[in-house]
């Protein structure tokens, strides 16, 4: 489950990047807002602190509520390392200890 929202998270991520009504871009910061909640809470439950932490953060980056003003530029980067960084995390191979 956790490979399908990334997936699905980072498509979202990266479409962002077109000129798409203002809706679209609401809808992504909802579903965001889930979806890094939920890698969060699946981060925890497997002990896996440092992911925690950094979906949690995405979580509140891209929540709907306070807005964080950026601007377009920036959202842009951010929307793309984001994106990037969860299509790498889909292919990496977790270590064994």
């Amino acid at each position: 489950m956790t490979l399908v929202i990334k997936i699905v998270l980072s498509i979202l991520l990266l479409i962002c990047l077109l000129d798409m009504p203002y809706g679209y871009y609401q809808l992504v910061r909802l579903l965001a807002l889930v979806g890094f909640g939920y890698l969060a809470y699946q981060a925890k439950k497997e002990n896996n602190d440092n992911e925690m932490f950094i979906y949690g953060g995405l979580a509140l980056l891209f929540q709907p509520f306070l807005k964080i003003p950026l601007g377009r530029g920036l959202w842009n980067i951010v929307d793309v390392v984001v994106g990037v960084g969860l299509l790498v995390s889909v292919f990496k191979k977790p270590k064994r200890y």
